[in-house]
């Protein structure tokens, strides 16, 4: 909202009346470059608590906050729309996803149902109600036309085509089995649907599906669009990426060059590689150490997906690349699932995603850890050398990899009840080192911090009192999901994605309030 001045109107993710905690990843497939297949699963906090988020934005003067809201029945929807408008400039009501069950696309394609919610929605509230139309239909002329009738304020067109379905290594992606299409394969879709909206109503239109360049712009303009979306266009961008790419878009709109379509991440890989267990060793009750038969190509800093078939997908550090080792705790149902893998089980790795670390040459580096955060730190300590690890654990049978630690790292440890190393908190170990060292020595510090939220930020803390931030780079573990920023799910408190920001982000970013 306050750094890419070319966007006007910003969509939210579909909000509903109560949380949901959508689909197991994998959510996001691609079955070519910058061709998307996703079933998120409308994923959201719940209207109440969207209300309390939404209303800590300052939305400036020259934007316009379109909440999007989906619901299981016209009371639903009217429900949401009544809690959200306050703090809303307009409403999107999603009545076009192809892939959630009692929600979106079935309601989408009945004209007189689609009448019947807008009328409801517009009823209940005194600001613009933009409905989401489907492409899966065969007259979304005819849908439009009912929506104008129940007092539509304009038009998005399209959502995603479908549901589509992948498969790798004989598998399904895709947790739910198929999702809806999105991404450059869909242009030629969203371009028609928007002509054939344009032929029956003269209401505002957002036309979206498929843009990233200055053409596309142009191309939906002339099928009659008066707003242009972009999304996944930017999958797998930086946040200064994506500004850069909208500063692009715009001038090539101004001169009728091609360079915003240049900056899209075509490149991305998505695609899975298989890998076998060969080693799967306790540390203790909830810790696991899993070993598999192969390398694979990961820099100090960057991150992959693990992926077992049936059970779903969640993002590792590797503990070491060669052989390809990482760390599990229990946390859930995938973790647990993981712990118990049998000696010769085939999984898949997706990756390696993330940006890599890279401190000046004549840095020393002080990497601090809790939980499986070693594993995010100890291939930095390996590979750039003259560094400290601060190791922290409740006691010492939670403790991992210490002995290679030692063998590449001066290593301090310290537990909570004393078991191994200093007794107390790795914080306080981190301070009384830092104490001792003289202000030349701090100033060639980088710090990397990996862990549980109340660590990382306890460490923060320590290292403002002796260092300045741009010293400072921390990984929290939010929730990841794609892995390629379009999701949003790993967003932390600034805004910035930890997996294609981060993982390790500066600590003005990490934490803001």
């Amino acid at each position: 909202m306050d750094s890419v001045p070319q966007v006007g109107v910003l969509t939210t993710k579909s909000i509903g009346l109560e949380p949901r905690l959508g689909y197991r990843e994998p959510v996001l497939s691609q079955y070519a470059p910058g061709c998307f297949v996703n079933a998120v699963g409308l994923t959201n906090p719940g209207a109440e608590a969207s209300v309390d988020l939404l209303s800590q934005l300052r939305v400036p003067d020259d934007k316009f906050l379109l909440t999007s809201i989906f619901g299981g029945s016209v009371s639903d929807f009217v429900e949401v729309a009544r809690l959200l408008a306050p703090v809303s400039d307009g409403l999107e009501l999603n009545l076009s996803c192809p892939h959630a069950r009692g929600y979106g696309m079935a309601m989408g394609q009945d004209p007189e149902l689609v009448f019947e919610i807008v009328k409801a929605v517009k009823d209940a509230v005194d600001i613009p109600v933009i409905p989401k139309l489907t492409p899966n239909t065969p007259d979304i002329g005819e849908i439009a036309k009912a929506a104008a009738e129940g007092g539509a304020d304009g038009f998005c067109a399209i959502n995603t085509v479908g549901p589509g379905y992948t498969s790798s290594h004989g598998q399904p992606v895709l947790s739910n089995g198929a999702g809806g299409m999105s991404g450059k394969g869909v242009l030629p879709i969203g371009l028609k649907c928007v002509r054939e909206v344009r032929a029956v109503s003269q209401l505002p239109i957002i036309g979206c599906g498929g843009v990233s360049s200055a053409e596309d712009v142009r191309a939906f303009m002339g099928a009659g669009a008066d707003v242009v979306g972009v999304g996944s266009a930017l999958v797998g961008m930086t946040t200064a990426e994506i500004k850069d790419y909208f500063t692009a878009l715009e001038s090539d709109l101004a001169t009728g060059n091609a360079r915003a379509e240049a900056q899209v991440r075509y490149d991305i890989d998505m695609g899975f590689t298989p890998v076998t267990l060969v080693e799967n060793k306790r540390v203790c009750e909830d810790i696991a150490l899993l070993t598999f038969d192969r390398k694979i190509n990961v820099q100090a800093g960057e991150f992959v997906f693990l992926w077992i078939p049936g059970i779903g997908e969640k993002p590792f550090s590797a503990l070491t690349d060669d052989p390809f080792s990482l760390v599990v705790i229990d946390v859930g149902e995938f973790t647990h699932a993981a712990m118990e893998l049998p000696v010769g089980t085939e999984a898949y790795v997706r990756g390696p995603h993330g940006v890599p670390v890279a401190p000046a040459e004549d840095a020393r580096i002080m990497a601090v850890a809790g939980g499986t955060g070693l594993a995010a730190v100890y291939q930095i300590a390996r590979d750039f050398g003259n560094a400290e690890v601060f190791a922290g654990a409740r006691s010492a049978d939670r403790l991992y990899f210490t002995e290679e630690c030692a063998r590449i790292a001066d290593l301090h440890i310290a537990t909570d009840d004393g078991s191994a190393g200093f007794q107390g908190r790795v914080t306080e170990l981190l301070d009384q080192r830092l104490a001792e060292m003289s202000p030349a020595e701090r100033e060639k510090l980088v710090f990397y911090n990996c862990g549980p939220e109340p660590m990382v930020h306890a460490a923060v803390a320590v290292q403002r009192k002796y260092c300045s931030d741009d010293q400072i780079f921390s990984a929290i573990d939010y929730l990841t999901k794609c892995g390629v920023g379009i999701c949003g799910a790993c967003a932390a408190p600034d805004g910035r994605r930890i997996c294609v920001d981060g993982p390790f982000i500066s600590t003005p970013q990490i934490s803001a309030a």
